[in-house]
C-alpha cells in the first residue's frame, strides 16, 4: 500500500470517526429547549435491534444504523436489561446507550399491605412486573436460603414485613425476599426478642400468634384484646378456634366458610388442633406483633363479630352466645 492510500484511509477512518462521535454525543434535539420524556419498556428477551428501534420512533437518535452499529460493537446486546426507561430528548445517543448498558431502570413503589400472605405478595410483585408469583413463593420456601438469612422456620411466611419498598423490574425473588426480611430484623430488635423471651415466645411463635391477631381484626384498638382473648385461651388450654387459621390451610375458599371446613384436617385448624398452629398465616405489621406481646389485662375468652369491623367480647360462654345470637343469627334472620 502507498503512502497516499495510507494517508487516505487513515482521512476516511478519521472522518467516520468523527461522524460518529457528532451522531452519538449530540442529541437529536441539539440540546436547546425543554426535554420531551418518553418511558420506553424493554421486553424481557428483546434483541438490542428491537429496542434500538422503539428509541428511534420516539426520534431521541437521528441515525438508526449507527446507533444499532455502536451499540453492538460497544456490547450493549449483552447488558440490557428488561424494564422501563426515562428516556428524553436532550439525552446523547451515547447517554441512551449508557443508560441500558447499567440498567438505569425506573423503580417501581411497591406497598405490601399487613397481612398479606407470601402467595398475595408475590401476586403484588408480579402485577407491577418486578417478578412472578411463582417464583417468590418458590424462594421464600428454599429451605437453604432460609438459613442464610438467618430464620429459623420452614418457610419465610411472617418474616415478610409488611411496607412500601422500592424495587426495579426484574429483581431476583431472593434479592426482594431479602430486602423484607431485612427489614423486619431491623425492627425486631433485641428490647423486642428479650419481650419475646420474657413471655416464653419463639419468634416464630411471636409471628405466628401476631399473624392471627392481624387476620382477626383490622380495628387498631381491638389488637391488644384479641391478643388477650388468645393468651387467656392458650393458658387454660383451650381451643383457639380461629376462622383465620381455618381458611389459611383450605385447598380453595370463595369468601364463605362452611361447616364443614371447620372440620378440614391441618395443623392449621385450631377448631381441632390445641395451640399454636405450625407457623404465621400471613405477614403481621408491627403493631400486630406489639399486641401479641403486650396482650391487654382483660380477662376475656371469646369474640365475635358485630360485622362493623369490630368485635364484642364476653369472658363466659353464655355471655358470648347471647352476643353471638344478637350480632350473627338475629341479623341473619332479619335479613332473610
Amino acid at each position: 500500500m502507498g503512502r497516499w492510500s495510507v494517508i487516505l484511509l487513515v482521512i476516511a477512518w478519521s472522518s467516520f470517526a468523527l461522524y460518529g462521535a457528532r451522531i452519538m454525543l449530540i442529541p437529536a434535539q441539539g440540546g436547546e429547549g425543554d426535554a420531551v420524556h418518553t418511558i420506553i419498556t424493554v421486553q424481557e428477551g428483546a434483541s438490542f435491534r428491537q429496542v434500538a428501534s422503539q428509541i428511534t420512533a420516539t426520534g431521541f437518535i437521528s441515525n438508526h444504523t449507527a446507533f444499532v452499529v455502536i451499540g453492538k460493537l460497544m456490547g450493549i446486546e449483552e447488558q440490557i436489561r428488561p424494564g422501563r426507561y426515562d428516556l428524553n430528548s436532550l439525552m446523547a445517543p451515547s447517554t441512551i446507550l449508557n443508560v441500558l448498558a447499567t440498567g438505569q431502570t425506573i423503580p417501581y413503589w411497591v406497598t405490601i399491605p399487613e397481612g398479606y400472605s407470601m402467595r398475595q405478595i408475590g401476586e403484588v410483585l408480579e402485577e407491577v412486573g418486578v417478578t412472578t408469583a411463582e417464583l417468590f413463593v418458590q424462594a421464600a420456601q428454599d429451605t437453604a436460603f432460609i438459613r442464610e438469612l438467618g430464620v429459623e422456620a420452614d418457610t419465610l411466611e411472617g418474616f415478610l414485613f409488611p411496607d412500601t419498598y422500592r424495587f426495579h423490574h426484574g429483581t431476583s425473588p431472593h434479592d426482594t425476599i431479602a430486602v423484607m426480611v431485612g427489614q423486619f430484623q431491623r425492627l425486631y430488635t433485641p428490647e423486642v426478642q428479650e419481650q419475646a423471651r420474657e413471655r416464653g415466645l419463639s419468634t416464630l411463635e411471636v409471628l405466628t400468634l401476631a399473624s392471627i391477631i392481624e387476620k382477626e381484626t383490622g380495628a387498631g384498638e381491638e389488637r391488644a384484646l384479641i391478643s388477650a382473648v388468645f393468651h387467656n385461651r392458650l393458658k387454660r388450654g383451650m381451643l383457639l378456634q380461629s376462622d383465620p387459621t381455618v381458611i389459611y390451610a383450605l385447598p380453595a375458599f370463595d369468601g364463605n366458610l362452611r361447616k364443614p371446613d371447620l372440620r378440614y384436617a391441618s395443623p392449621y385448624n385450631t377448631y381441632l388442633v390445641r395451640g399454636l398452629p405450625p407457623g404465621p398465616i400471613a405477614n403481621p405489621g408491627l403493631d400486630s406483633i406489639m399486641a401479641a406481646l403486650h396482650p391487654a389485662p382483660v380477662p376475656y375468652l371469646y369474640f365475635v363479630s358485630k360485622n362493623n369491623g369490630t368485635h364484642h367480647f364476653s369472658t363466659t360462654l353464655a355471655e358470648h352466645s347471647r352476643a353471638v345470637y344478637r350480632y350473627q343469627k338475629r341479623d341473619r334472620r332479619r335479613t332473610s
